[in-house]
């Protein structure tokens, strides 16, 4: 089970802390940035079986794109106006 810390900023898995998705993205918008995400990892996978070094680091920058538009990279959430966490995963959406 995943725990967050108390101010609710990071999960804790297996010890270790990450930055938590920003809570203020609606739960539709969140499943989409989460697919576009898991649909990345599947082709970095891909990209390396067939040792694609361009197809591996294209697949790299959407992960960090799509994380980016999640909030759990970048400037931290909390440290943005809530116009600027809007156009942050808004625009991971594009």
């Amino acid at each position: 089970m995943t725990e967050h810390t108390p101010d609710g900023r990071y999960i804790v898995v297996n010890g270790r802390r990450w930055r938590a998705t920003d809570p203020d993205i609606p739960e539709s918008a969140a499943a989409q940035l989460r697919a576009l995400l898991m649909k990345a990892r599947r082709d970095i996978a891909a990209a390396h079986r067939a040792q694609d070094p361009a197809a591996e680091g294209d697949a790299r920058a959407r992960v960090h794109a799509a994380k980016v538009a999640l909030g759990e990279r970048g400037t931290p959430w909390w440290e943005q106006s809530a116009a600027e966490r809007r156009q942050r995963w808004e625009h991971g959406l594009t």
